[in-house]
């Protein structure tokens, strides 16, 4: 009876020592690489044209420590650890963090939108409504001034409909300078001034600490519809531009290969840096892509090509490592091949 007794207790003591190794949550976060999805389940242009080949997102997988988790990452290669406050703006939580990169998302499609059809000479139309504060990070001047669904209206006395208008009006601010603010919170035209600060990871840069969302109306011809799930971030900017691109015209670009690629990009075209570049060569390489598109950023050191190179030398993959500063850059890549 004593021995099935210390059995007992001991099996419960393996039970609370399993389920805290894989439940408990550690303050850091993991990211490793995802997966790579086929962008024509994605996007949906109304009348569009089907290719041979595919243009595919690629994903960065993310989570939360738990301590099994955290020692697999320390044995696993390309995989990152990060503190959870560097990628968790203080007093977000998991859902707020997942509703901000959501909405990058949408951003991004809508910005990958506006280049595809402009380049393939179809109708847009794009009507701005506003700049919103989604969220205000803890410790940075905003706090305790603006609050989460305030609308800016204007920037000293300068109007803002989008939030790079925002971000260029505040670009000649020195640390310590008052900026004056007028915003709509709950229906209601207020005023608001306080001094600017930096960033604790960037001292050299000065913001209020807020993140924004503009909110644009985008009329386009032919239809266009995205089914993009879970995925959020801005990183798939430029291959969902290739990809509208490619539906909207009769010309096959994809040339029947797989492509894969990442990069954000602006209502101009302009492919940016992103995070995680590494992990998605990989997964990328995974997946059997034959080529893969990275940012340039115009040649600098230890740019995201730069990294995607080695990353593609160290785990010796076939695939073409490309270099991209602009969708015009990318076009131009897949117009040159070979059919």
């Amino acid at each position: 009876m004593q021995i099935k007794r210390k059995q007992f207790i001991l099996f419960i003591i393996l039970l609370i020592l399993i389920f805290f190794l894989t439940n408990f949550k550690l303050d850091y976060y993991i990211y490793q690489p995802g997966d790579i999805y086929a962008l024509d389940d994605v996007v949906e242009v109304e009348g569009r044209f089907d290719s041979e080949g595919e243009l595919h997102l690629v994903t960065v997988r993310g989570g939360q420590a738990t301590p099994i988790y955290y020692l697999w990452a320390q044995l696993r290669p390309h995989y990152q650890i990060y503190d959870l406050e560097d990628i968790r703006p203080e007093g977000t939580n998991q859902e707020e963090y997942m509703e901000l990169q959501l909405h990058a998302m949408e951003s991004s499609q809508e910005a990958a939108t506006v280049v595809a059809y402009q380049a393939a000479d179809k109708d847009i139309t794009i009507n701005y409504q506003g700049v919103y504060v989604m969220a205000v990070v803890e410790d940075m001047p905003a706090k305790g001034h603006l609050m989460p669904g305030d609308q800016i209206k204007e920037v000293s006395g300068n109007d803002v409909s989008s939030a790079q208008d925002l971000l260029d009006l505040i670009e000649p601010y020195q640390e310590g300078d008052v900026i004056d603010l007028k915003v709509v919170r709950e229906g209601e035209e207020v005023e608001v001034s306080f001094p600017l600060g930096t960033f604790p990871n960037e001292p050299d840069r000065v913001g209020l600490g807020i993140s924004l969302v503009t909110d644009r109306e985008v009329s386009e011809n032919p239809k266009i519809d995205f089914d993009s799930g879970s995925i959020g971030g801005p990183s798939a900017g430029l291959m969902m531009s290739l990809e509208i691109y490619d539906q909207l015209t009769s010309e096959d670009i994809t040339k029947g290969l797989k492509i894969a690629g990442t990069g954000e990009i602006d209502y101009d075209g302009n492919v940016y840096r992103i995070g995680g570049i590494d992990k998605k060569v990989v997964a990328s390489h995974r997946n059997g892509a034959d080529i893969f598109f990275a940012p340039n950023e115009g040649g600098k050191e230890n740019s995201n090509y730069q990294v995607a190179k080695e990353t593609a030398e160290e785990i010796g993959t076939d695939m073409d490592i490309v270099p991209i500063d602009t969708f015009q850059d990318a076009l131009d890549y897949l117009n040159q091949l070979p059919e």
